[in-house]
């Protein structure tokens, strides 16, 4: 027996009337205009403006099955009126963002439309090439392939690394590259980015687990883990302090 092809949404606007009326039966049924942008990932927007419901979607998600789009709507809308969306229709809308042809097809539009802006590796006071290649031998064998590295435009303290799977780049925070930052704090960050590359996310129907068990134990084998971890902590506090 051949399975039924999965409905296709051919009137967006018409999904998002049948969830509003859904969520706000007492409330006046607004109009509705759904564009598909050309995104770099799968961002989707919602507002509600004199009597306009304007509903801006990724193009990538322009082809996807009906019960998806229905998904969004509800997500969408409840964020709309500050409400916890409903967990299976946000169950919905995950199990499809993570299978994996719509991950690499997310992956390679990123890819093409997606700008990734940093500095050069060579810092004021850190070389992340330098750093890489210490931490390579140290801890990988020197069997890494080094990606692309960076230094962020602005110095953040909230996010002081991270690793794009999309664009193959490590981009450390500017706040780092700094006289006052620790020399172990700084190869500990270099050293988290470099493990996403060893232990890539792990993707489940459900579920996105980027710090998998085996990232989370390699990690405390970190030399002087806790001392760094503590070093870094008491150098970012200082530098939100100046």
């Amino acid at each position: 027996m051949q399975a039924e092809a999965p409905t296709l949404v051919h009137n967006p606007e018409e999904a998002y009337l049948r969830v509003f009326r859904a969520l706000r039966p007492q409330g006046p049924v607004p109009r509705v205009t759904v564009h598909f942008k050309r995104y770099a990932n799968a961002n989707s927007r919602i507002q509600l403006s004199s009597g306009h419901l304007l509903v801006e979607i990724s193009d990538m998600l322009e082809g996807a099955p009906a019960v998806v789009h229905d998904a969004l709507a509800h997500i969408l809308i409840s964020k709309l009126y500050r409400r916890q969306p409903d967990r299976s229709q946000v169950a919905v809308y995950r199990r499809y963002l993570n299978r994996a042809d719509i991950r690499r097809t997310l992956q390679l539009v990123k890819q093409a439309r997606g700008r990734k802006r940093y500095r050069d590796p060579k810092g004021r006071h850190y070389n992340l090439c330098d750093l890489f290649d210490e931490l390579n031998f140290a801890h990988f064998s020197g069997l890494m392939a080094q990606p692309q590295l960076g230094w962020s435009l602005r110095p953040s303290r909230s996010t002081l690394g991270h690793y794009d799977p999309s664009h193959n780049v490590i981009i450390l925070s500017g706040l780092l590259d700094s006289p006052d930052a620790p020399d172990i704090a700084v190869k500990y960050v270099m050293f988290h980015e470099m493990l996403h590359l060893r232990y890539p996310t792990d993707y489940r129907a459900l579920r996105r687990c980027v710090h998998t068990p085996e990232f989370r134990e390699a990690e405390r084998r970190f030399p002087g883990y806790q001392l760094a971890k503590a070093s870094l902590r008491k150098f970012v506090e200082a530098a939100s302090q100046r």
